[in-house]
């Protein structure tokens, strides 16, 4: 073991009297480590203490900060960082209810843990839970997991996913809804979304029925609600503590969106503008009763005539192109009403969710999916298909913030890794702009944002953006996609363990008290030979993973 000590010249410079400051912030001092310890000795520099105004503590960005901790006290994180936590597999909880690879896990858990990571996300399937029938809650493999999780010292965000698995980008396995939800579809193939030419997505339950008794009596609203009060009673001692994040699933994905780019069978390809899904019969009866609310019965007959396909490009439509029927009073009323259907279902959805978790110490969120291709023509073409009814004259994203801000939940928001100068050009791509914008709609209306990386990514220059967007945004929490073996890959670890440093310390260095006049860097430490215990941890991992 030896003892190494690193410093400018200025190490030795005589201390300035007149430099000194009542708030300069001291020297930390560390214990020596007992001799054969292996330990490590560092002498750092603390970073000064600030004092938040009360209109500081108001703002919008020190409710982002807060919300991952879910109201619990040991889930708060006040500062500048911002908490980091990983996604688990998507069939961590199989379809047969039962925990996948426990010993794997736990040994991933422990290296998350070491790595800095301040807890896992999870999705809680509606298919593997209720899949013997209605009301008949399988809880087993999720409390062993949350047991897990708490073991390892880690908090968990929970997703109520009431989707499907299987079919979209990064869709590892196929988890269906359940066996008895699909037999009602088979009865009545209209409670599921359906495209212009008849095709049906059983990905997730149209919200056009949203209030119909069409799930053997309940509606789906109802279904929702009775899932998240049985998970609610069987969790209650975890919540606000372990368990410190609920996400509301509203779409497919678990996205407040239609389904309108499944790729399932080549249906729909990159950077294709989508279709609109809206011929099911309960979604055409709304349509058709707000056109003749509108005087304009002839609108209702169905979509646009004129918005063309999956795979085709704005200019290549008569509805998309940029002067095209979306700027026409038409072109208002239906985006107004295909959107306005969108932002009902999800505040339906987060009111059933609020009554439910009220007063549990677990904070709620929504995830709002980041379609950027399409995003610098003037329709934003993609973007309106799915939902959001965004365009260069119009933000599409405020009434979703200002509806999720009623609701008290954070909006979660994807692509957060992505860089303009990284996109095809062809697609008209601007993830940062998006981003920007969106930032700017949770803002306005004083809601928490929180992000996802939309792809796997090990890069740095990935990373650096995260830590980038953080920093300006304010991000309560960032959620990575995802844990699996490639994470824990030496090089690929080491990038996201500096990751995970940098977010926690708000992508900032700590400052150097005054006093220090040539700005060194004094580190005094004990060489360690053995492995960082981050990097021992992921080996484990990986060694079963």
């Amino acid at each position: 073991m030896a003892l190494t000590l690193r410093s400018s010249t200025s190490f030795l410079s005589p201390l300035d009297p007149s430099s000194k400051r009542e708030d300069a912030p001291p020297c930390c001092v560390v214990p020596m480590p007992a001799p054969g310890s292996g330990g490590r000795l560092r002498l750092a520099r603390a970073a000064p203490v600030e004092h938040a105004t009360m209109e500081e503590m108001a703002s919008p960005e020190a409710a982002t900060l807060l919300h991952h901790g879910g109201g619990g006290g040991q889930g708060q994180r006040l500062g500048k960082g911002t908490a980091v936590y990983v996604m688990l597999p998507l069939e961590t909880v199989g379809a047969g209810g039962k925990v996948a690879r426990a010993r794997a896990l736990a040994a991933s858990l422990a290296a998350l843990r070491s790595g800095g990571v301040e807890g896992v996300m999870v999705d809680v399937w509606w298919g593997v839970v209720e899949r013997e029938g209605p009301r008949r809650y399988d809880w087993e493999g999720y409390g062993e997991l949350v047991r897990m999780v708490e073991r390892a010292g880690l908090r968990l965000q929970m997703v109520m996913s009431f989707h499907q698995c299987g079919g979209n980008v990064g869709d590892s396995c196929n988890i269906p809804l359940p066996g008895w939800v699909l037999e009602e579809m088979k009865s009545n193939p209209d409670i599921v979304y359906t495209d212009r030419s008849g095709r049906r997505n059983p990905e997730y339950i149209s919200l056009g029925c949203d209030t119909l008794p069409v799930l053997k009596g309940r509606t789906p609203i109802q279904v929702y609600s009775d899932y998240m009060r049985s998970f609610r009673d069987t969790f209650r001692g975890y919540l606000g503590n372990t368990i410190v994040e609920i996400q509301v699933g509203l779409g497919p994905c678990g996205e407040l969106r239609y389904p309108s780019y499944p790729e399932a069978n080549g249906t729909w390809r990159f950077p294709g503008i989508g279709e609109f899904q809206c011929y099911d019969k309960y979604m055409r009866a709304s349509l058709q009763q707000a056109a003749a609310a509108a005087g304009h019965e002839e609108w209702g007959r169905g979509g646009p005539h004129d918005a063309g396909e999956y795979k085709q490009f704005p200019e290549e439509t008569g509805f998309f192109r940029r002067d095209g029927t979306w700027c026409t009073e038409y072109g208002d009323f239906f985006l107004g009403w295909y959107s306005g259907m969108l932002l009902e279902h999800g505040d339906r959805v987060l009111a059933a969710a609020e009554a439910v978790f009220r007063g549990t110490g677990a904070a709620l969120s929504a995830k709002v999916a980041g379609i950027h291709w399409h995003y610098r023509t003037r329709s934003h073409a993609a973007e309106l298909t799915a939902g959001y009814y965004n365009t260069r004259r119009r933000d599409g994203y405020a009434p979703v913030a200002a509806m999720l801000a009623r609701r008290g939940a954070v909006l979660n928001f994807t692509c957060m890794e992505m860089r303009d100068e990284q996109q095809p050009e062809h697609a008209g791509c601007s993830p940062e702009q998006l981003v920007r914008q969106v930032r700017s709609a949770a803002r306005a209306a004083r809601v928490g944002l929180a992000g996802e990386n939309a792809l796997e990514r090990y890069d740095e220059a990935a990373f650096a953006q995260v830590v980038a967007t953080a920093a300006s945004a304010g991000l309560g929490a960032f959620t990575y996609l995802r844990m699996n073996k490639k994470l824990f890959d030496g090089d690929n670890w080491r990038q996201f363990v500096s990751f995970v440093r940098a977010m926690t310390d708000g992508g900032e260095r700590a400052a150097l008290p005054s006093c220090d006049t040539e700005q060194s860097d004094l580190y005094v430490g004990f060489l360690e030979k053995r492995a960082a215990p981050e990097a021992e941890a992921a080996a484990a991992a990986a060694a079963v993973v």
